[in-house]
């Protein structure tokens, strides 16, 4: 086997907004095509689907969104979630994402989880306080949010082409350097997690 291909990682990218044309849905194709060689970037696209949460729904059979979300998220390496900005907050649909697959059901499957978390908006700070508040939520579930870098895409809708194709060279730099960023953290996650297991 290929060394290279020994070491990769599989990553679920989360666009945070159901918006078909969604900017954030853009910066994840945009990330598939950034990526190092040795991450595999898959995107999510059943957010829509995945039922409000409710605890009473935990003792019965899980809604068939629920499940394949959180089987989506336990088969992966990592977790990159892009974000937009909702009233200087959280999207709800993030943050219903989030409650689900913090609950045991049977596993607490964020527990331990690299995730990478990254946005963009079309005003002037590019998601910082979406970005706050999802890394404020994930640290509760136990979840190992990648610290630094931060990329924060501003002014969105001049940064992609009619397509959808990301054409500022200089974003492009930064969310390849993000990206290199996160598979460092999830090799690093890993060597830690055999550390305490040893």
């Amino acid at each position: 086997m290929n060394p290279q291909q020994a070491c990769r990682h599989r990553i679920l990218a989360l666009p945070g907004s159901l918006r078909r044309d969604s900017y954030n849905r853009k910066l994840l194709a945009a990330s598939v095509h950034s990526a190092p060689g040795n991450l595999r970037i898959r995107l999510f696209d059943g957010l829509g689907d995945v039922a409000m949460f409710n605890e009473d729904m935990e003792s019965t059979n899980p809604h068939a969104g629920v499940a394949r979300l959180r089987e989506a998220v336990a088969g992966a390496d990592g977790l990159l979630i892009a974000t937009p900005e909702y009233n200087q907050s959280i999207p709800g649909v993030v943050k219903n994402a989030i409650d689900w697959l913090s609950r045991p059901l049977p596993e607490d499957i964020l527990a331990g989880k690299p995730v990478a978390i990254l946005g963009a908006s079309t005003g002037r700070w590019g998601t910082r306080l979406a970005q706050a508040a999802v890394r404020q939520t994930l640290t509760a579930t136990e979840a190992q949010v990648m610290p630094v870098p931060m990329l924060f895409v501003r002014d969105a809708e001049q940064v992609f082409d009619g397509d959808g194709v990301l054409r500022d060279a200089g974003i492009s730099e930064s969310l390849h350097a993000f990206l290199l960023a996160f598979s460092d953290w999830i090799d690093l996650m890993g060597t830690r997690r055999a550390a305490i297991a040893a």
